[in-house]
């Protein structure tokens, strides 16, 4: 398993960045019509959910 070290400034920035890209994800998923792209997105949404999660569990 890879692994990097960052420090909290890092942590805090990424953790913006990815909750500014959840919720344009979820206005997306919203809008979207086709099934599997939609089913693709969640996917995506709960990588990040999970991701963001063990982030701040590593704080």
């Amino acid at each position: 398993m890879a692994q990097i070290e960052i420090d909290n400034d890092e942590i805090m920035m990424l953790e913006d960045i990815l909750q500014s890209y959840l919720s344009d994800l979820r206005m997306e998923i919203a809008d979207t019509d086709l099934k599997d792209f939609r089913d693709n997105l969640k996917l995506k949404e709960e990588f990040i959910k999970a991701f963001l999660k063990r982030m701040a569990e590593q704080k």
